[in-house]
């Protein structure tokens, strides 16, 4: 029996020492609310990922996958076969990482991130035995975000490289997008970037809702929203049969002169006036 202390700055480099060790799943159970936005990061990130079955309280991963970004990415890994999601239904008070070659348990003390290593035959064989029982046992986890590369992929196909490009951008300047106050929600960083680029609000609400976004009505709620609080304008476009559609435009000077980078903070300040 050997025990072994992995001692780094973040969560990911833990992941990763884990990974590159691994030789067949990983269950990830137990994990932080955090924790499982590094794992997100780490499968993306690593070379030559394991799978990964992660066991979490329903309610954890709700509040997680709450966040666009993580979920999106998520909703990738899902589709390559790197990462599986279930409801752990009685969480146990540890986080652990278990392999078929060692146990993890990984500890979180601020500055520093230890993930506590034995690899004893016996105790090993027996977690993952135990472990692979409760994956068969418990309920998958229905997540229902698109993957970020379809996002991308039609956004572009369906409304335009320079609304993708934006888009991107945007994201990118995002810790999280939950639309709470910690970020902007997926529904009004798209109409945003419609608006930057004088798209129909039919054409990115029928973009989000056949991907799988939101409903229709959702965009036009939203729109309602942003339209009544100054961030966009409209005007009718007529079209040869039926009512007129409507142009977004971004409605603020200061949203009209901001960077695709700085949108989302100008947009989020004005959110919060």
């Amino acid at each position: 029996m050997t025990a072994d202390t992995i001692l780094e700055r973040e969560v990911t480099d833990v992941l990763a020492t884990v990974f590159d060790d691994a030789s067949g799943p990983v269950y990830a159970v137990n994990p932080s609310r955090a924790a499982i936005g590094d794992i997100v990061t780490a499968l993306g990130e690593h070379a030559d990922p394991p799978t990964v079955r992660l066991l979490a309280a329903d309610r954890l991963l709700k509040d997680v996958m709450d966040d666009f970004i993580v979920a999106s990415r998520a909703a990738d890994l899902v589709d390559e076969g790197l990462l599986e999601l279930k409801v752990l239904e009685d969480a146990p008070n540890h986080s652990l990482l278990v392999t078929g070659d060692s146990v993890v348990a990984v500890v979180d003390v601020g500055e520093q991130v230890a993930g506590l290593t034995t690899d004893d035959g016996d105790f090993v064989e027996g977690a993952d035995d135990y472990y692979a029982d409760e994956w068969e046992r418990a309920e998958a986890y229905s997540l229902r975000t698109p993957p970020i590369s379809q996002v991308r992929e039609t956004l572009e196909s369906d409304i335009g490289p320079e609304a993708a490009s934006d888009f991107e951008g945007v994201l990118a300047s995002l810790q999280t997008a939950r639309g709470d106050g910690d970020g902007l929600d997926e529904v009004t960083i798209s109409l945003l970037v419609a608006a930057k680029n004088g798209e129909l609000l039919y054409d990115i609400s029928k973009w989000g809702e056949d991907i799988g976004l939101a409903s229709k009505a959702t965009f036009s709620r939203t729109k309602t929203t942003l339209e009544d609080m100054g961030l966009i304008d409209t005007e009718k476009v007529p079209i040869d049969v039926g009512r007129p559609r409507l142009r977004l435009m971004l409605g603020d000077e200061r949203l009209q002169g901001a960077d695709t980078d700085e949108l989302a903070n100008v947009a989020q300040s004005m959110l919060a006036s």
